[in-house]
Parts: structure tokens; C-alpha cells; sequence
């Protein structure tokens, strides 16, 4: 039962990523207050739709359907994670006719898909209040008019954010068990074996599963796609990188993440503590399922890449850390499990 596990750290520059409520005519960024701290953030939502316009251009996603009008709207995906990569991973819910969830007349109507990659919202690290950027439009205005005042927030802030990946569920779709509800209707299911998938017990629930070539696939697509992640609103005032700065990721067994407080607040400033993830890596050891990567960019939080390098390089000799670039780290990490180099990550052994 291995995950994995990890924290991505986001750097935004003037910027504006995720859009809150406006207020009197003003663009707002989504933030939230903790005492007379004020915290901007992007929501996990915003940053799995980055995701999700992010993969390559080959790879087909889910269609949307919206039907209804007004408070009884609903908007759904196809629900067929065997099809797409994104309702395999996103997960999705979809209460609609039998016939438009591709099943056959009488089939159960509501069919379900928690997410299979977890994700945190992206939350500033340092708290730090946005402020208001100010503009006006008087192009071909005559002599004397007034121009038409525009104002939005924006801010500068490292934002992180929780990663779990839980690599037995990808491709492993449920279609029984008394709490779970069915991914996949009855029809659907048969069809995922006749073509090549195959029927599995996935934590005590019926499932049916995708060949193991597929699913390392979409493992490494997403891990490509995270190393070249694109979004946000506010381009053509507010562009900027959205790739993460900082990423850790390990394989861990049973769904820990141990990593949550390596990146944090000291000083007012943010702070890759070396000795909370030593501590960590010793505490968990145990259950660690392979290395802890660390894929960081160079410049990102000035030279505490260095000093971290010094600081775990007996862990780096023995090859329990490493540290590189995070398109590296990812793109290495996405070819190792499509060559098949981790397959026994992809098993559910019980954890003790």
C-alpha cells in the first residue's frame, strides 16, 4: 500500500492566481484571516484545473456535461476513469440517466470516484496581506472625460501545499462493497476485462483494474505534467511561473505524509528545515518505500539549497535523499515507473 507522499511549494511574484468574491467593483484573491495574519492562497480546486489543462495535448480529458437551470444546475464529467486519465486520478460524481453514464436500462444512476490524487490548497506560507493594484482605461477617451477606474488585488508569497498520490488506486476502479459506492456500472466494468483489464480485490472491494503498462503510464504523465504545470488567472497583467519552486516526494506505505512541516515559517520568512526532515526520515523509516526526492530550483529561496545539501549529505551519500531540479527529479522519477523499476508500488500489501 504505497503512496506518494510529499509537498509542493509554489513561488507567486506580483501575482494574482485565484480569484475570490469581488467586493464593490474590486477584483479580490482568495485569502483567509488567522488573528490579524492574512493568508492568500489558491484553492486545490484552482490547482487541479491547472493540472488538468496542463496535460500534454495527445491526452484525451474528460468531457464536461451541463444540464438544468438555476439552483438545480449540475455540471458532471463522463465518469469513465477507464477512458480518461483525469477522471481516474480527479475522481468524480454522477447522478444522471442510466444511458448517459454509458450504462444499460436499469443500471444503478449514481456512480462515484474519490480522488486518487489528494491534494492540498496552496496556502502562503509567511502570511502577507495583498494589495490593491489600481488602473484606468482612457483610450480614445475626448478632452476632459473622466477614465473608468479598475482595481485588483495581488501579492507575493510562497504558497505550499500537501501531495498524496495512492498508486494501488490508479487504473483500480470499484464496483462493489457495502460503503464504497461503484465507479463503474455493471456493462462498463465487463468491458474494462474483455479488454485486457482484469477483476481484483482492492481493501476488501471488488474492483476491476487496467493493465499495469496503462496505469505506470498515467502515473508518469502526471508526474511530467506536474514538472511543467501551467494557469492562473491574470495573465496578460500578472503572468508568471507556476511550476513548483520545491517538491518532495517519497514512497511511503500506508498513506503518511511526513512531510508537511519541512517548509515552514521562521522569521518571518519561509524556511526548508533540514533537521525536521532528518527527524522525520528517522521516525518513519520504517515505512519509507524508497527515496526521498527533493527536486528544487535553483535561486528558489536563495541559498538554503545549498546549506541544505550540507546539511543532509550523509543522507545523500547513503542515498535515502536527493536533490536536483524539479523537472529533473519528477521526469526521472516518471521514467523509472514506466520502465517498471517500481511495480511494487503499485501492489496493496497490508501494513502492519
Amino acid at each position: 500500500m504505497t503512496f506518494l507522499s510529499g509537498q509542493s511549494v509554489l513561488a507567486v511574484k506580483a501575482g494574482a492566481p485565484n480569484n475570490g468574491r469581488g467586493e464593490d467593483n474590486r477584483g479580490m484573491v482568495k485569502q483567509f484571516r488567522a488573528g490579524s495574519d492574512v493568508y492568500p492562497y489558491v484553492s486545490a480546486q484552482a490547482s487541479r484545473r491547472w493540472l488538468r489543462e496542463s496535460l500534454p495535448a495527445g491526452e484525451a480529458t474528460s468531457p464536461v456535461t451541463r444540464s438544468g437551470q438555476g439552483k438545480k444546475q449540475q455540471a458532471y464529467t463522463k465518469g469513465r476513469p477507464d477512458l480518461y486519465l483525469d477522471d481516474d486520478l480527479f475522481g468524480y460524481m454522477i447522478a444522471v440517466k442510466a444511458d448517459e453514464a454509458g450504462a444499460k436500462k436499469g443500471e444503478s444512476k449514481t456512480f462515484m470516484r474519490d480522488t486518487v490524487l489528494a491534494t492540498g490548497t496552496l496556502v502562503a506560507v509567511v502570511p502577507n496581506a495583498p494589495v490593491m493594484d489600481f488602473g484606468t482605461m482612457s483610450r480614445d477617451f475626448g478632452p476632459g472625460t473622466n477614465p473608468v477606474i479598475h482595481e485588483h488585488e495581488m501579492y507575493s508569497a510562497d504558497l505550499a501545499g500537501d501531495l498524496l498520490l495512492d498508486l494501488p488506486r490508479v487504473g483500480s476502479f470499484e464496483i462493489g462493497g457495502r460503503t464504497t459506492k461503484s465507479a463503474l456500472p455493471p456493462s462498463t466494468a465487463a468491458a474494462v476485462v474483455e479488454s485486457g483489464g482484469t477483476e481484483v480485490v482492492l481493501r476488501g472491494v471488488e474492483c476491476v483494474r487496467l493493465p499495469l503498462a496503462e496505469r505506470r503510464r498515467r502515473v508518469a504523465v502526471l508526474l511530467r505534467t506536474m514538472a511543467t504545470v501551467r494557469g492562473g488567472a491574470k495573465h496578460s497583467a500578472h503572468y508568471g511561473d507556476r511550476t513548483p519552486g520545491l517538491v518532495i516526494l517519497a514512497p511511503v506505505k500506508g498513506g503518511t505524509n511526513p512531510f508537511t512541516r519541512v517548509v515552514r515559517n521562521r522569521e518571518r520568512a519561509t524556511f526548508f528545515d533540514a533537521d525536521v526532515l532528518i527527524e522525520e526520515i528517522r521516525a518513519w523509516q520504517d515505512k519509507l518505500d524508497g527515496t526521498v526526492r527533493i527536486g528544487w530550483a535553483p535561486g528558489f529561496l536563495g541559498g538554503q539549497r545549498d546549506k541544505a545539501r550540507k546539511d543532509l549529505a550523509e543522507l545523500i551519500e547513503e542515498g535515502v535523499v536527493l536533490i536536483d531540479h524539479p523537472r529533473t527529479v519528477l521526469g526521472t522519477l516518471a521514467a523509472e515507473i514506466e520502465n517498471g523499476d517500481h511495480d511494487a508500488w503499485f501492489d496493496d500489501e497490508p501494513v502492519a
